[in-house]
């Protein structure tokens, strides 16, 4: 059958049955592929045939596989449980006061360690340094963006999304087809994958910087960087009937939308995705209705022919949106509800639109199907890779409650993926890894801070005990995890980095600003996003994100002045002499301990890529936020009154994570980098010739 007559009778089938094959849409920095329901279906069952069929062909040759490495497996089945920012002081201050026993039974049957994080101490930065066993200068990731060399705006890190358009001609007719291709930037290879080449299936769930998903012998459920329904990466949206209420509605980071109130009752519409179509593009919008129930202190809502109650203060279950993008065309997606005020004025909170996992239309699993069929059993779940609406609380739309309710909900799908997977994955390796510890942590480490310039107009007793809590919910999960592991098992808990109060922000912008490093225009003033009036023809470096500082190099950058070689390594030489001896004369401290030319703390073939200079910031310190978005202002030294209280970004000497497990380890130090040779080495496959890291020497109880 020609490739040309199967295009033929998919174009006709879908034209048929008023589907088609996918409709592209460009989001902000994003863009999907929607592929209809009917489609999925029928090439699923295409699929299950020809695994029907290769099945002996493929057994056979896993069997061959397997037997390679059999004879040298030290260990039948491994898993890992990662505590995103779990932090070894206050692990270690809670196990001595006894508040977590599974804990502290780990520590004293099998082994605890500080575990030596990356350069930078960023999640996407570590976690990709566990999954490929290499330093950044090898796997590309830096930070959770960067800049882009020619434009000087900021792209994602770990994955590109770009929609391309094609036509299918059948006689006289052409027929658009719009796709969209969904780009790893990631480099090296995952341990998994190299585990899979020797026939051991590997479950992993919710990795930062898996999306999209690569291939390899098991299963994968997207994490950090898997971006909503609109392309973004987590924007929620308020809905008001306040007319003047944009402000307190979050408006920078959140979307505001204006409710008609008619009396009792109230009508608006849920912006949607933006699809692009014949070269114009338009915003799909989805309208609900609704009725206010004072007498039940809440609303009653309809959307897309779907009823809801909503109470004051309680969240709705998942609820499906389906934007239609043309005659039979359906864009799905999945969100919550909060009703957050009834008077004055009526507001409604929706969290970030999902991607649906039971129809989803960008890849969040693999196989692609494995994420339908997780929600076909257990319901549906969040997708998006940053699902803890942190930026909803640094707003005030949610308050601490509500906040922690969302967590602990995603905390749960999450433990529901983790049991599902040690049920199923009897013989071989298991990772899940959950946000939950570096998001409370983020908003509430002020608490353990009584002069945070955050707990200015905040509550400072209500949630005081939150962290503590946290730790000790993240025990009970190891307790129950530890009844489901055989004494022949290893079991690893892990964190990516540790935590420390993020007190006072650093405008390094404005102090390469001030120092004449970075120029704006003539007659232009400080104050605007992304560089927007920098004069790119007389600047010499500036700093991005949350990781360091770029020089403007010739030849890298597209309007790059400074020469390559020595005048860069002059400059960089300055400006770290220069950052060490700054001082915060308010407090009388030095904010950044120490800054590192990146030449001299990575190694690999993407060096060039990473910023020039790293900074190590002092603990209290981290890069501001309107120096992370380009901004210039009036100080260098700011302080941070945001409910995202505590940080990592730091000098990585500073917040290493935790290592438990319980087998017990000889080394005295361990790292991140070295898991994925020592995991590979427990499997019977060596390390590779790429791996930075040691092979680790653990043995069983």
């Amino acid at each position: 059958m020609s490739r040309r007559f199967i295009i033929f009778f998919l174009v006709t089938l879908s034209v048929f049955c008023g589907y088609s094959i996918a409709y592209a849409y460009i989001g902000p920095g994003a863009g999907f592929a929607v592929v209809s329901s009917f489609l999925i279906l029928f090439l699923t069952g295409i699929i299950a045939l020809m695994s029907i069929v290769i099945w002996p062909i493929r057994a056979l040759w896993l069997y061959l596989k397997r037997r390679q490495s059999f004879g040298r497996r030290k260990v039948r089945r491994a898993v890992v449980i990662g505590l995103d920012g779990m932090d070894p002081r206050l692990a270690s201050r809670y196990m001595k006061r006894g508040l977590l026993p599974n804990l502290q039974k780990l520590k004293e049957s099998g082994s605890f360690r500080p575990l030596r994080t990356t350069m930078p101490s960023i999640s996407p930065v570590a976690w990709s340094t566990f999954s490929t066993g290499v330093n950044p200068g090898k796997h590309r990731i830096f930070d959770f963006y960067t800049r882009d060399p020619k434009y000087y705006s900021p792209v994602l890190s770990s994955a590109h999304i770009g929609s391309t358009e094609k036509s299918i001609k059948i006689g006289p007719v052409r027929i658009p087809l719009r796709r969209t291709s969904v780009k790893f930037l990631r480099k090296s290879k995952s341990f998994w994958k190299i585990l899979g080449d020797f026939g051991v299936f590997s479950s992993v769930l919710r990795v930062p910087i898996t999306f999209p998903p690569e291939k390899f012998y098991g299963t994968c459920l997207s994490a950090m960087c898997a971006p909503d329904l609109r392309g973004t990466q987590g924007s929620f949206t308020c809905f008001t009937a306040d007319s003047n209420g944009e402000e307190e509605c979050g408006a920078a980071q959140g979307t505001t939308v204006s409710i008609t109130m008619q009396g009792s009752r109230f009508r608006g519409a849920i912006p949607g995705p933006t699809i692009g179509s014949d070269g114009n593009s338009r915003s799909l919008t989805l309208p609900f209705e609704g009725e206010v129930n004072p007498g039940a202190e809440g609303v009653r809502l309809k959307i897309d022919g779907k009823r809801m109650n909503l109470k004051k203060g309680e969240y709705s279950s998942w609820v499906k949106l389906t934007f239609k993008a043309g005659f039979r065309q359906r864009i799905s997606g999945i969100a919550r509800f909060l009703l957050t005020e009834l008077e004055p004025y009526l507001k409604i909170y929706m969290t970030p639109i999902n991607i649906d996992p039971e129809k989803p239309a960008l890849p969040v699993s693999h196989p692609f199907y494995f994420a339908m069929s997780l929600a076909k059993l257990y319901g549906p779940f969040a997708t998006l890779g940053l699902a803890e609406d942190t930026w909803a609380l640094n707003e005030r739309v949610l308050d601490e409650k509500d906040f922690l309710k969302q967590a602990y909900d995603i905390y749960e799908e999450r433990k529901t993926q983790l049991v599902d997977a040690l049920r199923k994955n009897k013989d071989g390796f298991i990772v899940t890894v959950f946000d939950t510890t570096d998001r409370i942590q983020h908003m509430f480490f002020r608490y353990l801070d009584d002069d945070h310039p955050a707990n200015k107009d905040k509550d400072t007793e209500q949630h005081k005990d939150t962290i503590e809590h946290l730790y000790r919910k993240m025990d009970e999960l190891i307790g129950e995890v530890f009844q489901k592991i055989g004494e022949d098992e290893l079991l690893m808990i892990i964190s990516d980095h540790g935590f420390k109060p993020f007190k006072w922000g650093v405008n390094v912008n404005t102090w390469l600003w001030q120092e004449g490093y970075l120029v704006l225009k003539d007659g232009a003033t400080p104050g605007d996003k992304w560089f927007a009036q920098v004069d790119w023809s007389r600047t010499r470096a500036f700093a991005y994100g949350l990781a360091g500082i770029f020089v403007n190099v010739r030849g890298r950058e597209k309007l790059g002045i400074v020469n390559p070689g020595q005048e860069r390594l002059a400059l960089q030489v300055e400006i770290k002499e220069k950052l060490e001896t700054l001082r915060d004369e308010r407090k009388g401290s030095k904010p950044i301990r120490r800054c590192m030319l990146a030449q001299e703390v990575l190694k690999g073939p993407y060096v060039e890529e990473a910023p020039d200079l790293f900074i190590g910031y002092a603990s209290g310190y981290r890069a501001s936020w309107n120096s992370a978005i380009g901004m210039i202002t009036d100080q260098v030294i700011e302080d941070n009154t945001k409910s995202w209280s505590g940080d990592h970004s730091i000098d990585p000497e500073l917040v290493p994570g935790v290592f438990f497990s319980n087998w017990k380890l000889e080394d005295k130090t361990v790292a991140l980098v070295d898991l994925a040779p020592t995991i590979l080495s427990l499997f019977g496959s060596a390390p590779q010739g790429f791996h930075d890291g040691k092979v680790l020497t653990l043995s069983p109880p």
